[in-house]
């Protein structure tokens, strides 16, 4: 079996390994680093529970091979804390907000609610939701998820959002 170099960063640490040409981002945080917080849904680019940032940006790692991230920094759900005993801004706003059920979505929701800060994503119910077409929870009925990220650009941004209609306090 052919396999090429890859040399990447992961969450701040530079990763090196031989993987084969055809190896999805995915499956190479998953198998070959063990972070097993990045899910596989669909496998079809449809569900977003794969959503990692590479440069910042949201991607669904089901449809990108590792090796087109070579020289790139990804960041999975496991890198964004900034420490084993504290959450990350919209981690903490899932919680706070009840933004998860089951918990299989979380991790891509929460990744693509971080990159939004980065998109200029308004912190309005509206905007938010438009800007989470391609993640799918079947558990939440996605109010929660939608506060949790209003609040959380406010927040990051250190901005005040525009609560939701009937919004829980």
């Amino acid at each position: 079996m052919t396999t090429c170099a890859l040399a990447i960063t992961v969450n701040g640490h530079p990763v090196s390994a031989d993987v084969a040409p055809q190896t999805l981002l995915v499956d190479f945080v998953r198998d070959h680093l063990k972070l097993t917080g990045t899910h596989q849904g669909c496998d079809t680019a449809q569900c977003g529970a794969c959503t990692v940032l590479v440069g910042g940006q949201a991607i669904k790692s089901c449809n990108r091979l590792a090796l087109q991230c070579a020289g790139q920094s990804v960041t999975t759900i496991e890198g964004l804390a900034p420490s084993d005993t504290e959450l990350h801004v919209m981690q903490e706003m899932f919680r706070k907000h009840h933004g998860l059920q089951c918990g299989f979505c979380t991790p891509g929701f929460v990744m693509r609610a971080v990159a939004m800060v980065g998109e200029d994503v308004p912190a309005q119910p509206a905007a938010v939701r438009r800007a989470l077409a391609g993640n799918l929870c079947r558990c939440t009925g996605y109010e929660g998820i939608v506060l949790a990220i209003v609040e959380g650009l406010a927040i990051l941004r250190g901005t005040p959002s525009t609560p939701a209609v009937g919004a829980r306090a």
